[in-house]
């Protein structure tokens, strides 16, 4: 049976890759549209800062965090004194620092499914102007539809927003399913950024990879070190294989 130090690891794990995963969606989505549609002074700089984190080395991610969101920092002092939220050495820092981590991974998922969203569909879009219902039931589910619904609300119209909201982003769904699990799971493992970040205290910042990091501190602490270093194994590999399997499954229901 799993020990409670395990059991409280996993937990943390989960939770934290979740929390981060769920905050940085969002902003993932946007930042993706941005560098693939938008064209603006400043974009090529903008995308290397965007993916930063992929090639800095975690501790420096997480002591630029405690600078910036430590109770003393701009931010984070900010926040403790308008809105008492305190960030730095507490699970949701350890969201933070992970979701500052994983961002790219997102990014870069949703970016290359949203250039091989056919731009014909999109430039033909501005002339419909069907309900959310009929817009999302004629062309969001493509697949699903009679084909005489989408045809006919061709003679609509639709705002920018509405193009994105009911052909560009149901297009760009396997990509985002995909970058969204393939960051749970790099979440998982996350340990320079968390640990300079949010520390390493146990019940509330000590995910997997802290763990198995104080068991290998331990003279006896191999077998618990083996078990943590198993369960981490195992839960990337399910993470990676479900997202190859969710994108399979989303472009068979999208389309041929």
């Amino acid at each position: 049976m799993p020990s409670s130090a395990e059991l409280d690891a996993l937990r943390l794990s989960l939770e934290v890759a979740l929390r981060s995963v769920a905050f940085s969606l969002p902003f993932a989505v946007l930042i993706a549209w941005l560098l693939t549609r938008a064209r603006f002074p400043g974009r090529m700089l903008f995308d290397a800062f965007v993916h930063l984190p992929l090639v800095l080395p975690p501790v420096a991610v997480g002591y630029v965090l405690l600078i910036l969101f430590g109770v003393r920092g701009p931010i984070g002092g900010w926040l403790r004194a308008h809105f008492g939220i305190e960030l730095a050495f507490t699970t949701a820092g350890a969201a933070l620092a992970t979701a500052v981590m994983t961002f790219p991974l997102l990014v870069r998922a949703i970016r290359l499914s949203l250039e091989n969203v056919d731009r014909g569909l999109e430039e033909a879009a501005r002339t419909l102007g069907a309900s959310a219902l009929d817009r999302f039931v004629s062309i969001t589910l493509p697949l699903n539809v009679d084909r005489g619904l989408e045809e006919a609300a061709r003679t609509l119209g639709a705002s920018p927003l509405d193009r994105f909201v009911s052909i560009t982003l149901p297009l760009m769904l396997p990509g985002i399913l995909a970058g969204a699990v393939t960051a749970f799971s790099a979440g998982l493992g996350e340990f320079g950024a968390v640990i300079t970040f949010a520390s390493n205290v146990p019940g509330v910042t000590r995910t997997l990879p802290l763990a198995l990091y104080t068991a290998m501190q331990s003279p006896t602490g191999d077998a618990l070190a083996l078990r943590l270093a198993l369960l981490s194994f195992a839960l990337g590999l399910a993470g990676l294989l479900a997202a190859e399997l969710l994108v399979r499954r989303v472009r068979r229901l999208l389309g041929p």
